[in-house]
């Protein structure tokens, strides 16, 4: 990933918090030359490697985990909060015309070398905790083990479990940082004049600003 000094966003901890921010990652392998990519939810193990690791789940009759190249390394991909730009928002506009429209995003890319699995017991794990997490906080969480066992077996046998050590990860802030004071204080009353379509852009926006 392209990353200007100005965006690079390396510290672990604010890494793993985007990664678990986002609900739905592209997962990306090689098939010989052509890529292949899958949308999927995932968990992240931060205590597992030096980068932490993901675990995930893909549907066995998705050919990705069968036709990926052996021993190649994959990619996960986090979208963050994104948005429009519109030069208007800058008081440089007005000083001298040399704006133009942009688009601002965060997003997190872990690389690693993929484990493919289909023993049961670790399928049953995986699936139990990504249920738990995403079911956490509601009134009445569903569980696994709410549903009749031999309906789990049957679905058990339809995924293909993903093991990804992290062995490269990388974060990209693009959030105008590279503008001057002004036009980063324009920035953000342009997100707040959308009327709640950039709170969460905005939200980290600020809070890069704050770390300058």
């Amino acid at each position: 990933m392209y990353v200007p000094e100005a965006f690079a966003e390396s510290r672990l901890g604010v890494l793993h918090e985007a990664i678990n921010a986002c609900g739905l990652a592209i997962f990306v392998t090689l098939e010989g030359n052509a890529p292949c990519a899958t949308h999927v939810p995932m968990l992240l193990e931060p205590s597992e490697g030096d980068f932490g690791t993901l675990h995930f789940h893909l549907a066995r009759a998705n050919p990705q985990w069968q036709n990926a190249t052996p021993g190649a390394p994959a990619l996960a991909i986090f979208p963050g909060p994104d948005g429009y730009v519109s030069p208007s928002w800058y008081p440089s506009k007005a000083e001298n015309g040399r704006v133009v429209p942009t688009w601002n995003y965060v997003t997190v890319q872990a690389e690693g070398v993929p484990e493919f699995y289909e023993d049961r017991d670790r399928l049953h794990a995986l699936v139990t905790l990504l249920t738990n997490r995403h079911e956490a906080g509601r009134v009445a969480p569903w569980q696994v083990v709410d549903a009749p066992t031999a309906y789990i077996e049957a679905q058990l046998k339809g995924i293909v479990g993903v093991t990804l050590k992290i062995t490269r990860l990388q974060g990209k802030w693009k959030l105008g940082q590279n503008r001057n004071a002004a036009d980063r204080a324009g920035l953000l009353a342009g997100y707040d004049s959308e009327h709640g379509r950039y709170t969460a852009l905005a939200a980290v926006a600020r809070a890069a600003n704050k770390q300058e």
